[in-house]
């Protein structure tokens, strides 16, 4: 049993879940007024502040070099490829099936934890990460399981669907290359620092020309601003002094909340195929999780 820290730490981590299941929706929004780059930019750059206030100065020099170069290079990437994939979606609804197919970096981290780390898995994590990605399917095809609707929807804005595709894919190799190489330092701080540096370099070489800041908007991104770097503060107490356990359970289920949420805040309209695609990722997410669990049990 937890003690009362415990307790409090894994609640911790529970709020931060809640947090971030508000961001996707946000950054569009956010993005829609102040501009696809320039109001990644402005997330970041106050996020960086809002991190060294609350975790401190990260300490590079106590870090793998190694960590350093993979662990910014994908968290980055990571974090610009996101940004822009939402603030680049034809419309709320694409933006909600974008957050989806980002959605998939839980069971693929999972799945890249069995060779990258020497993760103990049973047979059925491969039914397990083929159910996310039908699921995923099910969600970009909005006319059926159908291949011609899947792939017109594609062709409607590669550059999101990709930049989504990669979120998922970088952010799955980050968390196993934090797990391997990071010596428990939390450097998010200077990740989102260097992440804001680059926005801006792309927005200087950019056409865009940020509005002035009224007060609707400025709350929206104050309030994304908290959800995002109040969210990882909050993250790394509950992975550090919570049940990891119960955390990680109900992290998969961050498809299904971050979608309610973007469909409510943005006004869109979903249907109930879109629905459906969303609990097949999740729950596909969760067999892949469970097949490394019984697995540990077992040895």
């Amino acid at each position: 049993m937890l003690n009362s820290s415990g307790r409090a730490a894994t609640l911790c981590g529970v709020v931060a879940l809640l947090v971030w299941s508000t961001a996707s929706g946000l950054i569009r929004s956010t993005s829609q007024y102040f501009g696809p780059i320039g109001g990644a930019a402005l997330i970041y750059s106050f996020g960086a502040v809002l991190l060294f206030v609350l975790l401190g100065r990260p300490r590079l020099r106590h870090s793998s070099r190694l960590y350093l170069v993979l662990g910014t290079a994908l968290f980055v990437t990571y974090e610009i490829c996101l940004s822009l994939a939402l603030g680049y979606a034809n419309s709320s609804e694409q933006a909600i099936q974008v957050s989806v197919v980002n959605s998939l970096w839980p069971c693929l981290t999972v799945l890249l934890a069995v060779p990258m780390n020497q993760q103990s898995a049973r047979w059925f994590i491969l039914p397990g990460t083929a159910l996310a990605l039908w699921g995923t399917t099910w969600v970009v095809s909005t006319d059926g399981l159908s291949l011609a609707s899947f792939v017109s929807n594609i062709k409607s804005n590669p550059l999101s669907y990709g930049m989504a595709a990669t979120c998922a894919i970088t952010f799955a190799l980050y968390c196993n290359i934090t797990r391997r190489y990071a010596r428990g330092e939390n450097h998010v701080g200077f990740f989102f620092a260097v992440t804001a540096i680059l926005l801006w370099v792309k927005y200087a070489l950019s056409s865009e020309a940020l509005p002035a800041f009224t007060l609707q908007p400025s709350l929206e991104l104050a309030c994304l601003v908290l959800s995002m770097a109040g969210g990882y503060a909050l993250w790394n107490v509950g992975i550090l002094r919570g049940n990891l356990t119960l955390l990680a359970t109900l992290s998969y289920f961050s498809p299904v909340l971050s979608a309610a949420f973007s469909a409510l805040w943005l006004g869109a309209s979903l249907s109930l195929q879109f629905w459906h695609g969303a609990l097949l990722v999740t729950f596909g997410s969760l067999i892949c999780w469970y097949a490394t669990r019984t697995q540990a049990k077992a040895g």
